[in-house]
């Protein structure tokens, strides 16, 4: 019996990152999953988008841990294509308890310079798709009717204004105080919400030519070792990056009854940065 047993959690940006290894470690404490993402590339980043192959090998995973696993093709900066996907999992699996509003883009550039689609698509996404997310899923959660807990994913990068990627400050800034808002309008259906504020996390987000370039300009083509040599520098742990599964951890926590008066806050996994 795992502490999530005879739960379920939906899960956007699922197909890999953060978002896979936040579906495994709830399927690894007994949650049945609705693993959803977009599956495709997003025109504003520079690294490549997830697959329907990477959707399918996060479900494979999650069943090898005899789990229930429900998978759509959904992207967050489409309302209907949420609550039509939502709905389908909640239908298949009997209930909802968990909401993962995991699925981001990064990308860069300073914010005189940035297209105007580039500002909207990420505004779209890591803002107003969470906004999405949580409005699909809430009447489940309620409907449940035995509290739940809903889990964003903001950023180190909201706590602190950062160069270069002020468009992904304001949009990560702006779902922490969406959190705020539902951990009090939510509370009298026991329905908790929290945020997650990690430092980099080792993905492909971060794990790209564009970035490695942006932190070592002086440098032709470098390296991902340079890269965590550079970014090294930035955390008084003296670590390059945090792993998925050290932030699916403070997830699971936050997901699981073991947390259950806590509502609200941010979590910063910042490796000892400034927060």
């Amino acid at each position: 019996m795992g502490k999530l047993t005879g739960k379920v959690a939906v899960i956007t940006g699922a197909a890999r990152g953060q978002g896979r290894s936040h579906a495994l470690r709830l399927a690894s404490e007994g949650a049945d999953i609705i693993a959803l993402d977009v599956c495709e590339d997003i025109a504003s980043t520079s690294y490549t988008g997830s697959t329907a192959d990477d959707l399918a090998e996060t479900a494979a995973e999650i069943e090898k841990l005899d789990r229930r696993v429900v998978t759509a093709k959904a992207d967050v900066r489409n309302y209907e294509q949420l609550d039509t996907a939502i709905g389908k999992g909640v239908s298949e699996l009997g209930r909802l308890d968990i909401v993962c509003a995991n699925a981001g883009i990064l990308s860069m550039g300073q914010l005189h310079d940035l297209t105007e689609d580039s500002w909207l698509e990420m505004i779209d996404i890591n803002l107003n798709g969470v906004w999405r997310t949580t409005k699909a899923a809430t009447p489940h959660l309620i409907e449940s009717g035995g509290g739940g807990s809903i889990i964003i994913t903001a950023s180190g990068a909201a706590l602190h204004g950062v160069q270069n990627i002020g468009h992904y400050v304001a949009a990560k800034t702006g779902v922490i105080g969406l959190m705020r808002t539902l951990s009090i309008e939510l509370a009298p259906h026991r329905i908790r919400a929290n945020a997650i504020s990690p430092t980099n996390v080792n993905s492909d987000m971060i794990q790209n030519d564009a970035l490695y370039r942006l932190y070592l300009p002086h440098i032709e083509n470098p390296t991902r070792e340079q890269f965590a040599e550079a970014v090294s520098t930035t955390h008084p742990m003296g670590i390059p990056w945090v792993e998925p599964a050290d932030v699916s951890a403070v997830v699971a926590f936050l997901a699981s009854d073991e947390s259950r008066y806590i509502t609200g806050m941010q979590v910063p996994i910042m490796a000892g940065r400034d927060c």
